[in-house]
């Protein structure tokens, strides 16, 4: 995996004009990308952990609908509050101790294995799609589950003090 910076980065977003830029397989780990829009980006296999992502915009591309793909990524610890990640897909993607308090998750996939205490505080998880999801310990406080799959889903310690949409 190549190692960039947020000036890299920024770069990159810049020349795939109009969304949909592609950081499959990159080494992000660590950076702060606060704030960027990255629509419809393409970030599956990339190595996040520990990457600050607070208030990014991963919407899907307005030109090409295509959502974000975190497909298999490593956002281990990563900052994901209150980014925009309806539509995304974060199937296999490891989130162990990430934080997506207030996280817009409307419609995604979020199908992971041997992942928990997960912080979805306050996320919007409509329609999400959690089948087969490890959530041990996460914290679902305040979390909106309306119409989310969650077959399957290990939900062992989870705290769900206050979310809407949960058959109690």
């Amino acid at each position: 995996m190549a190692e960039l910076t947020r000036k890299d980065v920024i770069k990159l977003i810049a020349a795939a004009e109009g969304g949909g830029v592609n950081l499959a397989c990159l080494d992000l780990s660590g950076l702060d990308l606060t704030g960027l829009k990255l629509l419809g980006a393409n970030l599956t296999g990339a190595n996040l952990s520990g990457a600050n992502l607070a208030g990014v915009d991963l919407s899907p591309n307005p030109q090409t609908e295509a959502p974000s793909s975190f497909v298999r990524a490593n956002l281990a610890g990563a900052d994901l509050s209150g980014a925009r990640l309806a539509g995304a897909s974060l199937a296999g993607a490891d989130l162990s101790g990430a934080r997506l308090a207030g996280a817009d998750l409307t419609d995604s996939n979020l199908s992971f294995e041997g992942k928990d205490h997960a912080k979805l505080r306050d996320a919007d998880l409509k329609g999400a799609k959690l089948r087969g999801a490890n959530l041990t310990g996460a914290d679902l406080r305040g979390a909106d589950l309306t119409g989310a799959d969650l077959t399957h889903a290990t939900l062992f310690k989870a705290d769900l003090t206050g979310a809407r949409g949960y058959p109690a």
